[in-house]
């Protein structure tokens, strides 16, 4: 498996997994680990705005913080509204 190289405001080296990906409101958001085997997991990379700034509450919701791409919980209970 192939990952794209890639580096992040901080300098740190990352692999993009371009072939798994998570659906976001506007597009993509793809696994991003720390090394090229993909044995460890670093983040995602948001595919609208190329961004590496993204979050991940408790629920499971991904929101990249540099645009308005949002991929909504898996479970999702009314009650943590």
């Amino acid at each position: 498996m192939h990952r794209e190289q890639a580096t992040t405001a901080d300098g740190d080296t990352v692999y993009i997994d371009r072939e798994a990906s998570e659906r976001g409101s506007v597009d993509l958001f793809h696994p991003v680990y720390c090394d090229a085997d993909g044995e460890k997991r670093w983040g995602y990379y948001c595919n609208a705005c190329g961004g590496f700034d993204n979050a991940m509450d408790t629920m499971g919701r991904l929101v990249c913080n540099s645009c308005s791409n949002i991929r909504k919980p898996d479970e999702w209970d009314a009650a943590h509204e």
